[in-house]
């Protein structure tokens, strides 16, 4: 072996490993060669077996990477796995499982993984240093869109997402228990039997495809046998608990309000194809009462010149793919450490065979430990001493070590160990805003302030060792059980190996070199060194989030898990400022990547956006009903009948036939509001601009609400049914949306109310009845012990009543159309049957069925107020209905409401246009222009809402919006239509057409 030339031998198995199959054989293509594996082998680790170190390439220098962790903390090895509308983009090798068949790509380089074009962006360093996005491309201007923002765009991203849908399902799930335990190794597993043997109803949730954690990495022993199988013992007793639930390949990813986690399955993501019926993944929803995190720590890269070549590898890691995947992933070690853990790599790789040449304790005080591990592997001991640089092209083949005295010594490796210690994987802990604190002692932030109902136990909690690790968790599991109204007695613990942790402090850290090869990678997957650090502070980024954002440290997929520690204490030596004083930055779920397909589950395609039908679909489909798409219901939009060649001789003839007869149509998809309790009345009177405690029972009224900015948000009618007891209908466009309102202000601004509702809209299905006639229809279907008379059951009137001989059912005088009218409301099952009875019993009277473009003619010849004049930009004022504005309460928009601006006359105000030529055609979205006006945007007044062919005035209606309209009704203006490119004359008037006094409403 030379120091800079041979290549190094490659890594080989051991023939055993606790979490593999060795019997078995398996293969998968990794760029199109094809390799063996065994089954548990994760991507990186059969990787490693078939002496494949370089995995990947940088983000911006596009430098040769390896495999650097053994856990979902990877920033280096991101693959592309699968093919055509499987591939997924950006995985980690470190936590794929190797399945027989699996296809796996490098990605971010080209043409090749070895030869990376791109790669002489190294050459070019000293540009692209921190900030260089804001200091470059700034000249010439034009330059910026035509050829800087192409060319960056292009070379942005790493791995390619698939082309086509994807055609896999994704499921969401909801459980809840008692406990829920973050993380299966000593601390998990001692809380979960803590929690379990109490009877708690106990969920026990571990991202990796086996338990134990650590415990498969090393090789302590616990009661005499491995820990890998004290851990499959505990997992045998929790198993025989019928109240505990175990979910291996679950990350818990979230933690959320109301003791609510959110985790991830994946359920087939080890397997070539999901089988028929199966999730790839399934989304949980946790509700818990109390939760112990324990789930683990992330090891720190040490940060030295050279520090990213393949072959670098943190040492929990070696000691991962030695002991639980029986992979040796280098034959001639460096171990380079500032603590005892790192040291026990050396034993490692000396036990699998492997050579250990030197140790670099960066500790200025030799150990006892340290001393004893260098004489039992035969290595030299650099105790003060650091790594000075490293050498070889596409993986390490050397490092130059140098020591306390300053002396350099080259020594030829293939591996580099390098251990700077562990950080608590806390990140649950602070997901509702808590920061953690700094303990010097361990050098590490810990968890400090937690949500309500989490504790945090073992290495999570800063317990670095096994034996405090069961103790904590025994004691937390315990702890939680008896919060949760248990007994727990505690678990028996097991005698385990004496260990040690023994880190120093984290500074200083090195610089970088200015030689070639000399930089000190502090991100590895964005490329971010010690120096841009440096830089960074030098310019006025203190704080850690400028920091984040200047360097994008921390910004790639990985989010900094091996980085930002790290960076902080940079910035720390920089600014003068202890690690405690810098902080850090702001952690947000998820933990892990989540992919968008199991967000949406199975709220894909039709089910994302589902066809609700009405409960009179099936029998409107049968009257050769054309129905139309009203928001995500569809609706009837007109019944043609033989001899119709037009769809408007359809909607005229429905007019008419409500206008001197009677006819009816579904309005089930106005969204219904059950609202209940003794602050009923007062949580009405704060949502809606007029008043509502003096609604007598058994009326209903007409109600406008506002938003917070004073605009008009929705409308319709709320019935009073009892003293506590109001049903609110809103429009069918903003039924959800109400709703979400009610919730926000019950929720957030008054809390106090005693009110409670309830969609329930798809309860009842809704018939309006509407014209001359409709009472004498009526009367063959309410019960004849309800009197339907005016002056009995007048005009708003509410009522529950019976129908058919004893079915309940709700009967309001509503009036939509401006004729005399009911809205009978029937269970949702029965609407069908009604639509059939009133058809069958209204045949003597001319009964027709009308739908929503008769209705829509119907309420524009009302001057009613609907969807296109709801638009989000009009006030009350804006639609006539000022008055309404109560003086004497206070409603959400009353402040914003009276704005100047919002009252000015000459805003544009509802008004009605009838064309001075009858047949002249008035179009919805037309210009309303001064009479003899140029059209054009500097003489625009105002536009057309809605528009329609009057039957009954035998000519154009239209509502519309005209500055200052209601002092102009009489005047002649002109309509331009900029898409036909006509100008018309038509007349303002009021925007009621027909029966302004309301006459035909009162009999």
């Amino acid at each position: 072996m030379t120091l800079f030339g041979k290549k190094m031998t490659a890594a080989t198995r051991t023939g055993g490993g606790n979490g593999i199959d060795p019997a078995r054989v398996i293969h998968f293509t990794f760029d199109g060669v094809r390799y063996p594996a065994h089954p548990g082998d994760t991507l990186a680790a059969a990787l490693l077996a078939n002496g494949q170190r370089l995995v990947g390439r940088s983000f911006k220098y596009h430098r040769p990477r390896g495999v650097l962790s053994a856990g979902p903390e990877e920033p280096n090895a991101l693959m592309e796995l699968r093919t055509g509308a499987r591939r997924e983009p950006n995985s980690r090798a470190t936590v794929t499982e190797v399945y027989d068949g699996l296809e796996a790509c490098s990605q971010n380089r080209w043409p090749s993984l070895r030869m990376d074009a791109l790669g002489v962006n190294g050459l070019f360093s000293p540009i692209f240093t921190a900030g260089f996005y804001y200091k470059t491309f700034m000249w010439p201007t034009p330059f910026w869109e035509k050829v800087y923002e192409p060319l960056i765009r292009r070379a942005a991203g790493l791995g390619r997402a698939a082309d086509e849908a994807d055609p896999d399902l994704y499921e969401k799930a909801t459980t809840f228990c008692d406990v829920l335990v973050v993380g299966s190794g000593p601390a998990g597993l001692a809380a979960a039997l803590a929690a379990g043997q109490s009877g708690a109803r106990v969920v026990l949730c571990e991202q990796d495809s086996v338990t134990g954690g650590r415990l498969r990495a090393e090789r302590n022993e616990l009661d005499g046998v491995p820990g890998w199988q004290w851990a499959r013992q505990a997992m045998d007793s929790l198993r025989q608990m019928p109240e505990v639930r175990i979910m291996t390949r679950t990350c818990v990813f979230g933690a959320y309000d109301g003791g609510t986690y959110g985790a991830l399955e994946r359920v087939a993501d080890h397997v070539a194809t999901p089988a028929a019926g199966q999730p790839r993944q399934r989304l949980w929803r946790i509700v818990a009462e109390r939760c112990i995190v324990a789930s683990g720590g992330i090891e720190r890269p040490m940060v030295f010149p050279g520090n990213d070549r393949p072959g670098i590898m943190l040492a929990g890691a070696v000691r991962t793919y030695i002991n639980r995947f029986g992979v040796v992933p280098g034959r001639r070690a460096v171990i380079h450490t500032n603590n005892d853990d790192g040291l026990r790599t050396a034993m490692d790789l000396v036990h699998a065979g492997a050579v250990v040449a030197a140790i670099v304790d960066t500790r200025d005080t030799e150990t006892a430990l340290a001393r004893q591990v260098a004489q039992e592997s035969g290595a030299r001991l650099f105790t003060g001493g650091a790594i000075a640089a490293t050498y070889g092209r596409l993986g390490v083949h050397a490092a130059a070590i140098r020591d306390r005295s300053g002396r350099v010594r080259h020594v030829p490796c293939d591996l580099i160990a390098m251990s700077g210690g562990w950080n608590p994987e806390l990140s649950l802990t602070t997901h509702h805003g808590a920061k953690p604190s700094y303990n010097a002692e361990l050098c590490a932030f810990v968890p400090t302030t937690f949500p309500p109902g989490m504790q945090a136990a073992g290495v999570a909690n800063g317990a670095f060792t096994t034996a405090d690790c069961l103790r904590e968790g025994a004691g937390q599991g315990q702890d939680a059980a008896a919060a949760c109204g248990f007994a727990a007695e505690p678990p028996a613990l097991p005698v385990v190996d004496a260990e040690s942790y023994g880190i120093e402090s984290l500074q200083p850290l090195p610089h970088d070199q200015s030689g070639k090869d000399g930089k000190a990678f502090i991100d590895f997957q964005n490329d971010v060194t010690a120096r841009d650090v440096k830089l960074a502070a030098l310019e006025g980024f203190r704080s850690v989030e400028h920091l984040k954002r200047y360097t994008t440290l921390g910004m790639a997929t990985d989010q900094g898990k091996t980085a930002n520690v790290n960076g902080l204490v940079q910035l720390a030596q920089q600014t003068g400022r202890s690690i405690a004083q810098t902080g850090t930055t702001m952690f947000r779920p998820p933990v892990q990547p989540v992919a968008i397909g199991a967000v949406a589950g199975a709220h894909t395609g039709t089910h994302f956006r589902p066809d609700r039908l009405t409960p009179t679909h099936e029998w409107a489909r049968q009257q050769g009903a054309v129905f139309t798409a009203n928001g995500i219901w569809h609706r009837a939009q007109w019944f043609a009948q033989p001899g119709e060649s037009h769809w408007r001789d359809t909607v005229n003839r429905e007019v008419r036939t409500v206008r001197t007869a009677v006819g009816f149509c579904d309005v089930t998809t106005l969204g219904k509001i059950d609202i209940q309790g003794p602050d009923a009345a007062t949580f009405l009177e704060r949502l809606y601009v007029n008043g509502w405690q003096k609604l007598p029972v058994g009326r209903a009224r007409y109600g406008l609400m506002l938003r917070e900015d004073g605009f008009a948000f929705d409308d319709g009618t709320t019935a009073r049914l009892g003293p506590q007891h109001y049903v609110m209908t809103t429009t069918t466009a903003h039924a959800g949306t109400v709703m979400q309102h009610m919730e926000l202000c019950h929720q957030w601004l008054w809390p106090e109310l005693d009110v409670h509702f309830i969609s329930v809209t798809d309860e009842w299905a809704q018939l309006a009845i509407a014209g001359p006639r409709s009472r004498e229809v009526l009367r063959h279907v309410v019960d004849p012990d309800f009197d339907l008379s005016h002056e009995a059951f007048g005009y708003m009137g509410a009522a529950d009543i019976t129908i058919c001989g004893g079915q309940a059912a709700r009967l309001f005088r509503l009036s939509f159309s401006g004729e005399l009218a009911f809205e009978l409301a029937v269970p949702a099952r029965y609407g069908d049957a009604l639509a059939r009875l009133l058809m069958k019993v209204g045949a003597p009277y001319g009964i027709t069925p009308y739908g929503t473009e008769a209705l829509g003619v119907m309420r524009i010849e009302k001057g009613h107020p609907a969807g296109p004049e709801l638009n989000g930009q009009t006030t009350a004022h804006d639609l006539g209905m000022g008055r309404m504005l109560s003086s004497r309460k206070d409603f959400i928009g009353r402040t914003m409401a009276m704005r100047p601006a919002l009252t000015d006359a000459a805003r544009p105000t509802l008004v009605g246009l009838r064309p001075v030529n009858p047949s002249d055609e008035l179009v919805a979205g037309s210009h309303l222009l001064p009479r003899g006006a140029e059209p054009t945007g500097a003489h625009d007044q105002g536009w057309i809402s809605s528009a329609a062919w009057s039957p009954t005035l035998d000519g154009w209606i239209a509502l519309g919006f005209l500055s200052n309209g209601p002092a102009r009704h009489g005047e002649t203006i002109m309509v331009h239509n900029p898409l036909a490119d006509s100008v018309i004359a038509a007349t303002v008037g009021s925007p009621v057409f027909l029966d302004p006094d309301g006459a035909r409403l009162h009999v």
